[in-house]
């Protein structure tokens, strides 16, 4: 692939993702039980999360270290998760909002700089990046978008 292909193939979930939950009050992106406990806000948070580890780590990766694993750092993914959801409670909706706005550009334009062979191969560079992002936003999507139809 060519990295226009996979910034596109990133974009193109991306985009998905957001029209998810596109036209929903304030008040909806607040209310609890989208996926478990979390609402809207919590999963714009989380989502910004990945993308802002995706930012710290792509460059480790690219320099041929490998990041400490979650499971020693944190005691797993699902813990990582409950941190930095619990860290993030606290921010208001629109301070989420922009985050994830700022973090997802800040990513796209850190992968447009990027010489275009890391793009051509599989590699760890790429699998973390597609676990990431192209990966992980479908799951949120469809959550949201289930929750939508369950609520009406």
């Amino acid at each position: 692939m060519k990295k226009q292909q996979v910034v596109q193939k990133l974009e193109d979930p991306w985009n998905a993702f957001e029209q998810s939950y596109a036209g929903l009050s304030p008040e909806q992106m607040l209310m609890p039980g989208v996926t478990g406990d979390w609402s809207i806000k919590d999963i714009l948070a989380h989502v910004n999360t990945w993308e802002a580890e995706t930012l710290k780590h792509l460059p480790e990766i690219l320099d041929g270290r490998r990041p400490a694993r979650y499971s020693v750092l944190y005691g797993g993914i699902d813990a990582f998760n409950a941190l930095m959801s619990e860290q993030k409670r606290s921010f208001s909706l629109s301070e989420v909002q922009d985050l994830l706005a700022s973090t997802h550009h800040q990513l796209v334009q850190y992968l447009q700089g990027l010489p275009e062979d890391l793009f051509t191969v599989e590699s760890r560079f790429r699998r973390r990046l597609r676990l990431d992002t192209d990966s992980h936003y479908p799951i949120h999507t469809r959550a949201i978008c289930a929750w939508r139809e369950q609520t009406g």
